[in-house]
């Protein structure tokens, strides 16, 4: 590679200065293995900030649909201070508050957040993944923002990755090209690109590529699930923080590959494009279009042999995972109650022929696992089932499997604590995020009883300041406090625990009650309360 000039990098660096002096902000350069990118200094947090930093080449020609590729070096000096383009994708969840509208194929891009001090090195390393369940969302999002932990000496990262049918469609000439004979799955491949660019590279910025600690929420959490299964990742990884999701049966869990190849050979053919030849000569519009078209939620991941050799209760269960301490857990009220009634209101009778419907052999031991006797009790139990069934129990059993087939630490959570209102009152929160107006939301909502789906993020990364559009109160930031300590304490050293924090125990395998951590405005830990219910389920979803 040819080096940047000592007169360009004078050069830029003088003229950036001159243009920063008014303000707070100021260049800042760092050399990672492909050249010199050029970032920005906030003065005021003593943070150095890198953002749309390529990982991997532009999947894009004859690249979509393949593994990622190594990136090139560059001459110069590459400007990184504007967040990459985001996955393309289409609205499932409403307005995500994206940093960034611009979307696109070539979107390998992360962003870096780092303290800037001299002597800085070996810092613990966040990598966090984001959620929109494989279909929506990007690393630039607000609430992902790596300010907050870099202010607590973490180097914080978030990631681009490829999403729906551009980052998961197999295809049997797919397999047939690819060296490693497979196909699809090249989100999660994304992913690993990343963190091999960042074993590579971020020491560049005063981080230790040997404590990195790998996050994520929803399609994030499954995707750190994943990573931690994988031979490809397991080894890169010193830690694993999972908020709501696991690569296990009912929630996004890979299929064999030959059935992923018959799905996405169907979708080409219905589409009109027999060969992959054809597909890949359609415009990126062109492959979004007949994708929303089909209305298909996404495609699955794969059992490919090289990603995933097995499922992941398999990988656990032989001890094949990454070894790491784990923190993981999910929220009070996933979502809400109505999902499982099936529009019937809260009463014991609708309860009951529900449960009979859903569970025609089984009836009376569910009915025995979820209370039902009051009105009350009904929606507190429509809303744990219907949680239960989207992600909880995946969630729980990715905890379970790893106590029991590890001797790192385990730590559980249950965050209870429900968002504010949102100030416009027009709008509705999404599901997994962001707003929907309300004039066009086609889904009835109802008053939360707990925290939904999605609502922990901002806490636990310290960034309520970056949504605005909630009317937080002084109890918020309490909770925020409590949770992001918890997490940044665990990044740092393997273990949630520290100052003014009450007591987190690990989970033992043999605990049939383990501690759970109950993040709230007062957090406490307390043995599980209703764990029979997972032993249910894990027998009803067959991963026993």
């Amino acid at each position: 590679m040819k080096k940047p000039s000592l007169f360009i990098l004078a050069f830029c660096s003088f003229f950036l200065n001159v243009i920063a002096v008014e303000n707070n902000f100021a260049p800042v350069f760092t050399k990672v293995e492909n050249g010199m990118i050029q970032g920005i200094l906030d003065k005021k947090t003593g943070l150095q900030m890198y953002f749309g930093v390529p990982f991997a080449k532009p999947p894009v020609g004859e690249l979509r649909w393949k593994a990622p590729q190594t990136l090139e070096n560059w001459n110069g000096v590459l400007q990184t201070t504007k967040f990459g383009p985001k996955p393309v994708q289409v609205e499932v969840f409403g307005k995500m508050n994206s940093r960034l509208d611009t979307m696109s194929e070539d979107c390998l891009y992360l962003n870096v957040w780092a303290p800037l001090k001299k002597n800085t090195k070996a810092l613990p390393v966040l990598v966090y993944f984001f959620g929109g369940g494989f279909v929506a969302g990007d690393g630039a999002e607000p609430r992902y923002d790596g300010a907050a932990m870099a202010q607590k000496g973490i180097v914080a990262v978030t990631v681009n990755y490829r999403l729906n049918i551009f980052g998961f469609f197999a295809h049997p000439e797919l397999s047939a090209e690819a060296p490693y004979k497979a196909s699809g799955n090249y989100g999660y491949l994304d992913q690993n690109a990343a963190l091999r660019w960042v074993k590579n590279n971020i020491a560049a910025f005063g981080g230790d590529p040997k404590r990195v600690t790998i996050a994520g929420e929803s399609a994030g959490s499954i995707s750190v699930s994943a990573q931690m299964a994988s031979p490809l990742s397991k080894n890169l990884i010193a830690g694993a923080i999972g908020e709501s999701g696991a690569a296990i049966n009912p929630t996004l869990a890979p299929i064999p590959l030959k059935e992923a190849e018959k799905i996405g050979l169907e979708f080409a053919e219905k589409a009109g494009y027999a060969s992959l030849k054809a597909l890949r000569a359609l415009s990126t519009k062109e492959v979004l279009d007949i994708y929303v078209k089909s209305k298909r939620f996404g495609f699955p991941s794969v059992v490919d042999s090289y990603f995933f050799t097995k499922t992941l209760p398999e990988i656990f269960k032989a001890r094949e995972q990454a070894q790491v301490p784990l923190l993981v857990g999910w929220n009070s009220a996933e979502i809400p109650g109505m999902a499982f009634m099936n529009g019937k209101t809260y009463n014991s009778d609708n309860f009951v022929s529900r449960i009979k419907e859903m569970y025609p052999n089984d009836y009376e031991e569910v009915l025995k696992l979820y209370a039902h006797s009051t009105e009350k009790e009904v929606e507190v139990s429509a809303t744990e089932l219907a949680s239960d069934r989207f992600i909880v129990y995946s969630t729980w059993k990715w905890f379970d499997l790893q106590r029991k087939n590890s001797t790192r630490p385990v730590y559980r959570y249950l965050f209870c604590h429900p968002r504010p209102a949102l100030k416009d009152k027009t709008l509705n929160p999404g599901l997994a995020g962001g707003t929907i107006k309300k004039e066009t939301n086609a889904i009835p909502t109802f008053k939360a009883i707990g925290a939904a789906h999605s609502e922990e993020i901002e806490y636990c990364m310290g960034n309520l300041y970056l949504a605005p559009e909630y009317s937080w109160e002084k109890e918020d930031y309490k909770v925020s406090e409590t949770m992001q300590s918890y997490f940044a304490n665990f990044i740092i050293s393997g273990n949630p625990n520290g100052q003014n924090l009450p007591e987190w125990p690990s989970a033992k395998a043999n605990n049939p009650n383990p501690p759970v951590m109950m993040i709230n405005v007062v957090s406490k830990a307390i043995p599980a309360q209703n764990d029979e219910r997972f032993l249910f389920l894990d027998k009803n979803y067959k991963n026993n």
